[in-house]
C-alpha cells in the first residue's frame, strides 16, 4: 500500500511540478562555502540564447549585470557570488529571457 501512495505521489509531483512555461529561478546561500548560487531552470531550445542575469542588493541597486549564454541543448545556467561583503538583507535575483522575467529573492544575514 506504500509503495502504491509514494508511486502515485511521485507521478502527480511530477505532473504538477511543470508549469506551461518551464522556467523558473532560485537561489542558494552557503554559509559554510561562503557561497550564493542561483539558478535559472528553461525548456532546452536547439538554438543558442543569451539571458539577462542581475543581482539586486537590499537598496534595489543593480550590483551586478551579465549577459549568459544558454547553449543550445541545455536547460539551465548559473551565477555564483560570494557571501562574504554582501549587504545584509533581501536581495533579489533576476533573470531576463527574451521578453519574460523570473525572479527569486533570499536574505543574507548579518554574520556572526
Amino acid at each position: 500500500m506504500k509503495k502504491l501512495f509514494l508511486t502515485a505521489l511521485l507521478a502527480l509531483s511530477s505532473c504538477f511540478g511543470s508549469d506551461s512555461a518551464g522556467s523558473e529561478v532560485d537561489c542558494l546561500v552557503i554559509k559554510e562555502e561562503n557561497s550564493i548560487i542561483c539558478k535559472y531552470m528553461t525548456q532546452r531550445s536547439t538554438e543558442d540564447k543569451f539571458v539577462k542575469v542581475e543581482w539586486i542588493n537590499p537598496d534595489g541597486e543593480i550590483s551586478r549585470t551579465r549577459n549568459v549564454l544558454l547553449p543550445s541543448g541545455h536547460g539551465s545556467v548559473y551565477d555564483f557570488r560570494y557571501l562574504s561583503g554582501r549587504e545584509v538583507g533581501i536581495w533579489n535575483f533576476r533573470v531576463t529571457d527574451k521578453d519574460q522575467v523570473f525572479n527569486t529573492t533570499f536574505e543574507v544575514l548579518e554574520e556572526e
